[in-house]
């Protein structure tokens, strides 16, 4: 029991600040706010259903318009524009395509430029989740034709922009919240990327590290069910296996092994860096070019020509490429070509500003380039047991890692499309080694540059809510000012002026048995317009403002940014003031939090024990020599 200030005819009155059950009035939000979950999850589930199909439709197109471009044949059926004949006329189908495409960004939207996942992540930031609904159109179509004439882009990248576009459009349509429009949003892009790789664990993990910025049960429950649904669109609309498929299963890698993939993700990191800094190095010179950036794209489709005229390889999708260096019996010369020339022609293509994604070039750079790595560490080193395919699933990985630093969605995705589970161990050493290159030479990664330098800031840590971790009971004041609604005004109003270190500008109003009433700002209570012989609790007009002992600081932050108030009475269940909590209680509890990531102290002194150990070893010598040491 503890004594609070109560004006109350000048009587104090005792307030009992025993720990109480939550307040009542939470639980039917709670179950409200389970109800809205299934309303957005069942809309997560209808936006994934739509973006399967639009996936199939988009290979579909691609296939037209590859058909079309490089054989002169209207088909559906997939083709690799590698197989062509057109000999030097190659040269011309990319620049043609960027010029449709540039056509399409000047008169229907920019925002179809790029591969995708940055865009999202813009309007995640700063624009309320809100993607022009022509993005959902704009977006394949640009990208099958971009594609389609050979660009060195995969599928996923549009189709991840475009099952974002698709769900941002529904959550504008629809009366719901900022945050379930970003729920919606980040449900489309990653159920349009399980769809076309069949990979739904990795989509949920790619959504929590690069879209919601949050792992809450209200985003990961929407999320992870439109990622399964996207993942049985893949299974019901493309295939059912794997979709990189290696005919042997890789064996459990020796520690030699894992020393050297440990090896090899370290030096993929440092070419990650490289990549990414070329990528932008080739934008901002484009930026340089005296032509309108609509014809950037055309310019970049003539590089890809040029190179696809002596690497035919590099031109288009290339999942197939992907799939034969899983194999580890791809040519060197052609892993060489490969490694280099479709890196060149990817990033000049996507520093040209068309539109395409950025996962299937990686993967296929970094495949090569494990391939190479792996090559010559078994030829300078025959025992060290790494093997081909294996070194292509931890250079493709570890390259997705150092760019993007989606850490665990590319372990996870190389799982996935290949179902070599024994490749777990490898994968996360080769992938932490370069996230941690990464982490330490490069601010940005290719996912957040172009964001970053227009003044975008992208969370790069998820760590628990401080706020959500303490409750109001560990930090409520228990000595605050209370008023009784039985005083006059002009009583509370004089003693208020005798107390001049008192400052507050809001006070609580309980009655004699110490319940409750309500709060009233001090603005109001020092007003000259009442009548001053009449009674303070007349002043009420905010009930029902309240907290319990077992909230959180966030839900009592959550009521005072509604309200706009800086104090909260701390009721009981039977509605009895327990305490108040003020801004001054829940800045100090955050300050306390900080601490605990920068104050720095030593729990145990070795010195001091070892003191201990020596005097407790003497006293030890002495008992059994029968001597004083």
């Amino acid at each position: 029991m503890t004594k609070t200030n109560i004006l109350n005819n000048g009587i104090p009155i005792s307030i009992s600040l025993e720990p109480t059950l939550e307040a009542e009035n939470i639980q039917p939000k709670v179950t409200a706010d389970k109800k809205r979950l299934l309303t957005i999850a069942a809309l997560a589930i209808v936006v994934a259903v739509l973006i399967s199909v639009i996936a199939k439709l988009l290979v579909y197109l691609i296939n037209l318009v590859t058909n079309i471009s490089f054989y002169g044949n209207f088909s559906f059926e997939h083709s690799s524009p590698a197989n062509n004949t057109l000999g030097l006329f190659v040269i011309v189908v990319p620049a043609l395509g960027g010029i449709l495409v540039g056509l399409m960004a000047l008169f229907g939207s920019k925002a179809i430029r790029g591969h995708g996942i940055p865009e999202a992540m813009e309007q995640i930031l700063t624009n309320q989740s809100k993607i022009k609904p022509t993005i959902t159109y704009l977006k394949p179509i640009s990208s099958a034709i971009a594609i389609g004439t050979g660009g060195p882009f995969g599928a996923e990248g549009p189709i991840i922009a475009t099952g974002g576009a698709l769900g941002s459009t529904l959550g504008q349509l629809l009366k719901i919240t900022h945050n379930e429009r970003k729920i919606l949003l980040a449900a489309g892009a990653t159920a349009g990327m399980s769809a076309i790789f069949g990979s739904p664990v990795a989509a949920i993990f790619l959504a929590i590290e690069l879209l919601l910025f949050e792992f809450s049960p209200r985003s990961i429950i929407p999320v992870a069910l439109a990622c399964i649904t996207g993942a049985a669109g893949h299974h019901f609309l493309f295939e059912e296996g794997p979709v990189f498929q290696m005919k042997n299963l890789i064996e459990m890698p020796s520690n030699p092994a894992l020393f050297a993939y440990s090896i090899m993700g370290i030096l993929i990191g440092f070419l990650s860096v490289f990549v990414t800094k070329i990528v932008y190095f080739i934008e901002d010179t484009f930026e340089k070019i005296p032509v309108h950036w609509m014809w950037w794209p055309a310019i970049g489709g003539l590089a890809v020509g040029a190179i696809g005229y002596f690497a035919p390889r590099t031109l288009g999708v290339g999942y197939e490429n992907i799939t034969d260096l899983l194999s580890g019996t791809m040519p060197i010369q052609i892993v060489l070509s490969l490694c280099l020339l479709k890196f060149v022609s990817w990033a000049v293509a996507l520093g040209s500003g068309t539109s395409g994604g950025t996962l299937a070039p990686l993967l296929t750079i970094g495949g090569a380039t494990g391939i190479l790595l792996g090559s010559a560490i078994m030829y300078f080193f025959p025992a060290s047991g790494v093997t081909l395919p294996l070194a292509a699933m931890v250079g493709m990985s570890a390259m997705f890692a150092g760019t993007s630093r989606a850490l665990i969605t590319s372990i996870i995705f190389a799982i996935e499309t290949t179902s070599q589970s024994n490749a777990l161990l490898p994968l996360l050493a080769s992938c932490t080694a370069s996230y941690f290159i990464s982490f330490f030479l490069m601010k940005n990664t290719i996912m957040t540059e172009k964001i970053a330098r227009r003044g975008v800031k992208t969370p790069h840590s998820y760590e628990p809510d401080l706020l959500e971790k303490v409750s109001v009971g560990e930090v409520l004041d228990e000595n605050g000012l209370v008023l009784s609604d039985e005083n006059r005004i002009y009583e509370v109003q004089e003693w208020l002026e005798n107390e001049s270190n008192y400052k507050s500008n809001y006070f609580i109003i309980v009655n004699n048995h110490n319940a409750y009433q309500g709060i009233i700002s001090s603005s109001n209570l020092l007003s000259n317009h009442h009548n001053k012989s009449a009674l303070v609790g007349t002043l009420i007009k905010r009930k029902n403002i309240s907290v319990s002992v077992d909230n959180s600081l966030r839900k009592a932050v959550e009521i005072m940014a509604k309200e706009n108030i800086d104090v909260l009475p701390v009721v009981s269940k039977e509605n009895n003031i327990t305490g108040i909590l003020t801004y001054k209680n829940i800045i100090s509890a955050y300050k306390s939090g900080i601490d605990e990531h920068h104050k720095k102290h030593q729990s145990i002194s070795l010195k001091r024990n070892s003191l201990k150990i020596l005097v407790h070893g003497q006293k030890l010598m002495s008992a059994v020599t029968g001597k004083n040491s």
